[in-house]
């Protein structure tokens, strides 16, 4: 009996697990980010649609970034736009229209958290700690 009851929970563990499996991947980006831009179409909304996904710094080679699901090599071409400058966090075209400056995290303001004296001193003597 128990047998039959370990093998009813394991066919309905994988009837669950059906929908999930048939949804694809959960830890892929959106489709609009993978979708490529047509180079000869191109026009100035398009580039307002650029995202900047990611920043790559190879030990060797050339650092790239990877733009509207394009990987663009620093002093690359992005259509009609060269990829001079790029950071952690941005990217800087040279265009037609001038530059184009492309952020990662473009609404996040970042800043440094100062502790009060006796917090820190806590801190480093790991009393806050779990």
């Amino acid at each position: 009996m128990n047998a039959r009851l370990r093998y009813l929970a394991i066919v309905l563990g994988v009837l669950a697990a059906l929908p999930a499996l048939a949804e694809g991947d959960p830890t892929r980006p959106p489709a609009g980010w993978l979708q490529g831009r047509p180079d000869a179409a191109e026009t100035a909304k398009d580039k307002v649609d650029w995202r900047l996904q990611s920043v790559l710094w190879p030990q060797r080679g050339k650092p790239v970034a990877i733009i509207g699901g394009r990987t663009v090599p620093l002093g690359g071409r992005l259509g009609e736009a060269r990829l001079i400058r790029l950071t952690e966090h941005a990217a800087v075209l040279q265009g037609p229209e001038g530059l184009t400056r492309l952020y990662l995290t473009p609404d996040v303001k970042k800043q440094m958290i100062v502790l009060p004296a006796a917090s820190a001193k806590k801190s480093r003597q790991g009393k806050d700690l779990p």
